[in-house]
């Protein structure tokens, strides 16, 4: 099958180009009044931009509105303030708010609605990288009028909104499983980490009630702490060495084998930073992230840190991947210890320090770590899976909506 040169790239000869806003319907939401807002679930769900991609929402609107703004389950929804974006919405039925439009082919004898959901990723993605950025990025009337769509005979539309469909079930799928994981994990954290293995007599703490034989102790008492720094920039001889240089974005996974920047042991030697040995438990002290979680890992190789991290090397009473899932339980109250900046939030090393942790016998914090150790690895398991079906679909995605793959009708 020959190809043909296009505004939008090469596809098949037997494809057209069409402008979007010719195919398509489009809803923008509307400014409903916030006083009739709740959230003892009166009236109908009110779908804001904070909801799409969770199919759910936080609030309820129980004032008067006009029936074009109701969503149904299954219809297309894009966000049009920050990242611009389309999504298929399977939440309640709910009304259609602000700064989300709603989307749908005029007819569909000629455009199918889910192609069109897949075949609007790309330009609306482009469109918000050549949006030129203020404070927040606007989707526009105009911007709508410029995309242009490719438009395959309705057949191959079809099938290849049902083969990526079939992805993302998969992903669906593969999601659900995290959440389930996840939701075991943090069960078996709150199990452990409080009644421990085989217990039957307890006391009650300061922070809570916890096997007999436990104790209480200090944070500072149990471990010893350094920070990093960053070697400079201008002397080139300090970077892209050997040795892992973790930073806050690193902090991504339970266990840390790699970074994104690298450094020299001249750096190391000649710098503000320094080698952090295996098994130490990295927290990110410094970061915007603090403002809703604390990323924890422990480090299986040697690494270097910059400053916004301090690492913890535990003790011989303490296990550091014991600490670790201690702190991740205990990360509510290390959220207390931060001080809050405009952009940057920051842990308050007297306030963290102090936090009080329990302290089992040594051999059962190595049986509680293998235990939720189990678990994560089952964890990593789901991720890499999702990882390794999002490339398939992004490849999919690449080579059915330009045609380089046809499908078979």
């Amino acid at each position: 099958m020959s190809h043909k040169e296009t505004p939008i790239g090469r596809i098949p000869e037997d494809w057209e180009v069409v402008r979007l806003t010719d195919y398509v319907n489009i809803l923008k939401g509307f400014a409903f009044s916030s006083k009739f807002f709740n959230e003892h679930y009166e009236g109908l769900p009110i779908i804001r931009i904070r909801d799409l991609g969770k199919n759910a929402t936080e609030a309820y609107y129980s004032g008067p509105y006009d029936p074009a703004y109701i969503v149904e389950k299954g219809e297309l929804l894009i966000s049009m303030d920050g990242e611009f974006d389309i999504y298929l919405w399977n939440g309640p039925r709910g009304l259609l708010n602000q700064r989300v439009c709603k989307i749908w082919s005029k007819d569909v004898s000629k455009l199918d609605n889910i192609f069109l959901y897949y075949a609007l990723k790309k330009p609306l993605k482009l469109i918000e990288v050549q949006t030129s950025q203020t404070t927040v990025k606007h989707l526009l009337d105009k911007d709508f009028q410029r995309i242009k769509i490719p438009l395959p005979p309705l057949p191959e539309q079809r099938k290849i909104a049902e083969i990526l469909s079939t992805v993302d079930k998969a992903i669906e799928k593969v999601d659900e499983a995290i959440v389930k994981t996840e939701r075991l994990k943090k069960g078996l954290m709150q199990e452990l980490l409080t009644k421990g293995i085989g217990h039957t007599e307890f006391k009650d703490t300061e922070i809570g009630r916890i096997p007999k034989e436990w104790e209480v102790v200090r944070l500072g008492d149990i471990c010893e702490a350094v920070g990093g720094g960053t070697p400079s920039k201008k002397r080139l001889e300090f970077w892209n060495g050997t040795i892992p240089w973790i930073s806050p974005k690193d902090m991504q996974t339970e266990e840390i084998y790699d970074s994104q920047d690298h450094i020299t042991e001249e750096a190391v030697k000649e710098s503000s930073t320094r080698l952090i040995q295996p098994n130490s438990v990295l927290v990110v002290f410094r970061s915007g992230i603090l403002a809703k979680k604390v990323p924890i890992a422990v480090n299986r190789v040697p690494v270097a840190i910059n400053q916004d991290l301090k690492a913890l090397t535990p003790k011989s009473n303490m296990e550091p991947n014991f600490l670790a899932y201690c702190l991740k339980a205990f990360e509510p109250a290390i959220l207390k210890c931060v001080k809050r900046g405009s952009t940057v939030h920051s842990i308050i090393p007297e306030r963290f320090f102090n936090l009080k942790i329990p302290l089992p016998p040594l051999e059962e914090q190595q049986k509680i770590a293998e235990i939720l150790s189990t678990v994560d690895k089952k964890l990593e398991l789901e991720r890499k899976r999702k990882e390794n079906l999002e490339r398939i679909k992004k490849g999919l995605m690449n080579d059915l909506l330009t045609g380089r793959r046809r499908v078979k009708i």
